[in-house]
């Protein structure tokens, strides 16, 4: 779990590992996925702080609500379902208390295997995310340690200073980023490397594709190259995607042996581009951008449980715009879920901070007949555009050039030697004419074509080819 409010990856162009060591190669399949990401204890309306939660062994079974969603992630174009934390925690999911047991706000094991199915049968993949750095306080394994000490057979499994440490003590272990409640894994302990290969395979079993690693940031990748050759052994085809938000990217993902990263220094050049009007931010981070290809495809995206929605952050009108960069640069794309409807709320650094940017759902979707106009355009661009990425799978691993670049428009193409689209957005109050190469033909979105040069309206985009 993170809270970036303004993450950089200043570090993120290749370098500074050995040649010797090589990237993963990832599955075939993930060039074809995009994901709708999920925040589970929010979209159902489980209870989330302290003064909330039900007795641990309360059931509740809520992840049905997001079954009923599965045909509306299709209708919209995608064939992914990335959730965020299923596992039984204390409160928000990434204080995890039992890494093989569903958490009971949300469910049991026969729900979530419900879902899985639900989804297998839709031909619909299906990630988890894998909180793996730390544990919750409340986890067994360190409330053993607590109460039995440096003998308990739990000691293993954590960086604790036992230095003058006596029965009756606080035990003083590793925390993640100063939060208290999150107790960090030991991560050059064999036994933790058992544990995460033995949850990673447990779920793998039960019908999911793919896993998200929490936090993977502060992690060594040592530890996953230790893990994953393990998982994959049994699991070859399993996509491994790991959050990122600052480091030198290449590098994390060929010493690390993971398939993808989190790519947060392209949000950060869309969300400020945009905000801010400057497309030069947004051209910088695709010089970057391209060369993070080599090594992976990365997980793009322009909306997390993490981040002030994007609607919020460059108004609602701008939301296809930044849709239009997210499905013609290369990578491995999500929709956060609720963006596609133009959702705003702002994420804040206080106690309940993120509850606005994670809601609840309602009990099915809206019909698309029945949005407002705003959320209407925003939905009817997401459908197109998602569209316009599955027409172009190649797209996955191509370069992006920035044909023209001014404060308040941009054009990019993206292509191979025989494939390509032309990207122009207008963020500006009046029309403008933009080079747009050789393109002839719009395949989203509204411009006029005449020879070189596309029209476009205010605050208009147009996808060309």
């Amino acid at each position: 779990m993170t809270d970036p409010t303004h993450p950089t990856t200043d570090d993120a162009a290749p370098g500074g590992a050995s040649d010797s060591v090589q990237a993963h190669e990832e599955p075939a399949w993930v060039e074809h996925v995009m994901w709708w990401h999920v925040y589970p204890l929010g979209f159902v309306g489980a209870p989330i702080r302290p003064d909330e939660t039900p007795a641990a062994d309360a059931v509740e079974h809520r992840l049905g609500r997001i079954e009923a969603w599965l045909d509306h992630l299709l209708e919209l174009g995608l064939n992914g379902l990335q959730l965020g934390p299923v596992f039984a925690s204390s409160t928000h999911g990434y204080d995890t208390v039992d890494h093989l047991r569903v958490d009971p706000r949300l469910g049991d094991e026969a729900d979530l295997q419900r879902l899985i199915d639900a989804c297998r049968e839709r031909g619909i993949r299906v990630m988890l995310d894998g909180v793996f750095n730390h544990v919750g306080r409340e986890h067994p394994a360190f409330r053993a340690l607590e109460q039995e000490g440096p003998d308990a057979p739990t000691a293993g499994l954590f960086r604790v200073d036992w230095e003058g440490w006596s029965p009756g003590d606080a035990v003083r272990a590793d925390v993640f980023e100063g939060h208290d409640q999150l107790v960090a894994l030991d991560h050059g302990s064999d036994a933790v490397v058992d544990l995460v290969v033995e949850v990673m395979t447990h779920w793998l079993e039960r019908g999911i594709d793919a896993w998200r690693l929490d936090a993977a940031y502060a992690v060594p990748p040592a530890f996953w190259a230790k893990v994953l050759p393990r998982v994959r052994e049994r699991f070859p085809n399993a996509y491994v995607m790991g959050e990122v938000i600052h480091g030198d990217a290449a590098a994390i993902v060929r010493e690390s042996t993971m398939d993808s990263l989190t790519q947060y220094e392209l949000w950060q050049g869309i969300w400020h581009g945009f905000a801010d009007g400057n497309c030069f931010e947004l051209a910088h981070a695709l010089e970057r951008h391209n060369a993070l290809l080599a090594d992976s495809a990365p997980s793009t995206f322009v909306g997390n449980h993490d981040v002030t929605r994007i609607a919020s952050a460059v108004g609602v009108d701008l939301v296809p715009h930044a849709v239009a960069v997210l499905c013609t640069v290369a990578g491995t794309p999500s929709v956060y879920a609720g963006d596609e409807y133009g959702w705003v709320g702002e994420k804040e650094e206080r106690i309940g901070g993120d509850d606005a940017v994670r809601p609840e759902f309602p009990e099915a979707p809206p019909a698309p007949d029945s949005l407002e106009p705003a959320a209407a355009a925003v939905y009817d661009a997401h459908g197109a555009l998602l569209a316009l990425r599955r027409r172009h799978p190649w797209l996955h691993r191509a370069h992006t050039d920035v044909l023209h670049v001014e404060n308040a428009s941009i054009v990019l193409r993206t292509g191979t030697h025989d494939d390509r689209v032309v990207t122009a957005l207008n963020l500006g109050d009046e029309p403008v004419e933009l080079p747009c190469a050789d393109a002839t033909a719009v395949e989203a979105g509204a411009g006029d074509v005449e020879g070189e040069v596309v029209r476009l309206a205010a605050r208009g985009w147009a996808v060309l080819s």
